[in-house]
């Protein structure tokens, strides 16, 4: 297997004219890490949820420098870089660890195309991680904080008639400050990895008039069949106006005409329902008006879908999609990729995974202590599996001090470390907000870093009341939120129960298989428990299947296998890290599953 990647590669470069770039190291990779052209990285368009016709990709080869932390940029720097895959990463053709006494530097030139004469041009970042400073032709022209949320720029004043020179500077200081980091450490073992810096999402530009929408917020109301629908827009004045409209395929089925900044209600006639089964999505068209003309068109999605919970006929708290009881079943998701990291190495990639969880039977994907990019989030809702979100953790050392379950004993977060896990909290759900796919936010794991949860809980609760809130998967429990949830390895069980709330088993399994030719280490890999095949495994999944259904009539309402796929030194996946084998017997356990949700679902 690695001799024929490594062929396929030595191919690719021949055709790309030896390119600047190679993929480091000799670790496994993906098949798609083949596929690379870095000309052309990750093309796709990179916010479906609010789309223009004219964009350009800055993806590709940038300048790279790794200096102590403080030092002004470099007049000369060591290499190229493939972006948007971080400095750690293999594809990265870097491969190099930055740390927290370092900054990562990055340089490269573009040029305006001339048709965009006229226009405001935006600068757009689909996540760096984690603090930013952007400099274009010598004048810094923003900062951010914040590795898992889009962040843009209007560049328009600073730009050159000619070539332009964009310079990013960043600094991560992963586990060693307060910042949320997931799973990243600096010293990655068992179930903590490798340490991501910089820029790991699409960088792009974008032309838009002078006035512009710059978000989208769309709130669906089944029982009402409407579909709320908020625009801002840039530079906007109190005559300026938008029209809205909803189409199912060619047909245009409700439009309106509203002010700006306030929310616009389409009545949709017996709508079309979004589920798992049925992931129907309705198109947007919104444009905007100003002085009678039409000033900015941006296309969109939406869905109409209700998430809720209920009690049932035994007195059980049950979650609800659209009004009837749906059983969650799915798996923990890191999202991680052996070649590319944080990064998948393409579209196809990023889609895959969640293909291959809904070919195993699941409706549900936990995305764990991460954030994806908009394009995850858009095959979710087109393919149709729910998504329960998780805040990425931090503080992650103070956390383990103050870990109790049962007592809910919490973290003090510094002023500075409570301020900013509410920015990012926030950015988090806007970002995601009108995406029909999540389902259920989840603001702690495992009383990582967990602090003030009724207060988080009930500010989480109030800014999204359309949505469940599981405050704390596995961690220290209080009497908030709509959901309690334990974690329980390897086999399903069920140690508290609160009558008041949705139980759920937010965490169980982690059945282990290494498989030769396909680990990120040979030897030190972990799991719960262990076994020798695909058949072995795939009996002990059935079996605790068994056992989850004993505990779904008893009030489990939801649960969550561990895991997708093995991530560096874990092998309890259902498929291995590079995406090759499935350790699984694919049709057992999808009948098991399905079994699961039906019961779960009466």
């Amino acid at each position: 297997m690695r001799k024929n990647f490594f062929t396929i590669v030595f191919i690719a470069f021949i055709v790309n004219g030896f390119s600047q770039w190679q993929p480091q190291g000799d670790r496994i990779k993906t098949r798609w890490a083949a596929t690379i052209n870095p000309d052309h990285v990750l093309q796709e368009y990179p916010r479906p949820l609010m789309e223009r016709a004219d964009w350009q990709n800055l993806n590709g080869l940038w300048d790279y420098a790794i200096l102590p932390a403080g030092k002004p940029e470099p007049a000369v720097f060591q290499g190229k870089i493939l972006v948007p895959f971080a400095a750690e990463s293999s594809l990265s053709g870097v491969q190099q660890p930055v740390g927290a006494d370092k900054e990562l530097w990055y340089n490269r030139t573009f040029s305006i195309p001339k048709n965009w004469k006229g226009k405001d041009v935006m600068l757009h970042f689909g996540a760096v991680d984690w603090k930013t400073a952007v400099y274009l032709n010598g004048i810094k022209i923003g900062e951010h904080t914040g590795g898992y949320t889009p962040f843009c720029f209007d560049i328009t004043p600073f730009l050159n008639s000619g070539e332009n020179k964009l310079t990013v500077r960043v600094y991560d200081n992963t586990d060693k400050g307060y910042q949320p980091h997931g799973k990243q450490v600096s010293r990655p073992e068992g179930i903590w990895y490798t340490a991501v810096t910089g820029i790991w999402q699409t960088v792009w530009l974008e032309p838009v008039s002078h006035k512009h929408v710059t978000s989208l917020r769309a709130t669906p109301d089944i029982d009402r069949e409407l579909l709320s629908v908020k625009i801002g827009v840039a530079h906007a004045e109190p005559a300026d106006y938008a029209e809205i409209q909803v189409f199912d395929g060619a047909k245009l089925v409700a439009s309106q005409k509203t002010i700006l900044e306030t929310e616009a209600d389409l009545h949709i006639e017996n709508p079309k329902l979004w589920s798992p089964d049925s992931p129907f999505l309705y198109d947007l068209k919104i444009q905007v008006f100003s002085g009678g003309k039409v000033v900015d068109v941006v296309k969109s999605y939406a869905a109409m879908r209700k998430i809720s919970s209920l009690r049932d006929k035994d007195g059980i708290m049950r979650m609800q999609l659209n009004n009837k009881n749906l059983f969650h079943y799915g798996t923990l998701d890191q999202g991680w990729f052996p070649d590319g990291l944080y990064t998948a190495p393409s579209d196809e990639a990023l889609r895959y995974d969640i293909e291959k969880t809904k070919e195993l039977g699941f409706n549900m994907i936990r995305k764990h202590v991460k954030v994806e990019p908009a394009r995850w989030y858009y095959h979710c809702d087109k393919l149709g599996i729910l998504v329960w979100q998780d805040m990425p953790s931090g503080d992650r050392t103070a956390s383990w001090q103050s870990r109790d379950y049962y007592t809910g004993t919490e973290l003090i977060r510094t002023t500075a470390s409570e301020n900013n896990y509410r920015k990012e909290w926030k950015e988090i759900i806007d970002y995601l907000y009108s995406h029909p796919s999540v389902v259920v936010w989840v603001p702690f794991n495992e009383a990582w870093g967990q602090f003030k949860t009724e207060d988080i809980s009930e500010w989480t609760r109030h800014y999204d009341p359309s949505r469940l809130l599981n405050p704390a998967s596995g961690g220290n429990f209080f009497h908030t939120g709509d959901i309690l949830d334990l974690h329980n390895y390897p086999n399903p069980d069920m140690y508290l129960f609160d009558m008041k709330r949705v139980n759920v088993l937010g965490e169980y399994g982690g059945i282990g298989l290494a498989v030769e030719g396909h680990l990120w280490q040979p030897d030190r890999n972990w799991g719960y428990i262990q076994f020798k095949n695909p058949k072995e495994v795939t009996d002990e999944y059935v079996k605790y299947a068994q056992d989850l259904k004993k505990w779904v009539v008893r009030g489990f309402a939801g649960a969550v296998y561990t895991q997708t796929t093995d991530v560096e030194g874990e092998v309890n996946g259902l498929m291995t890290y590079d995406r090759e084998k499935m350790k699984v017997e694919i049709d057992r356990v999808r009948k098991a599953n399905r079994e699961v949700i039906q019961l779960g679902s009466e």
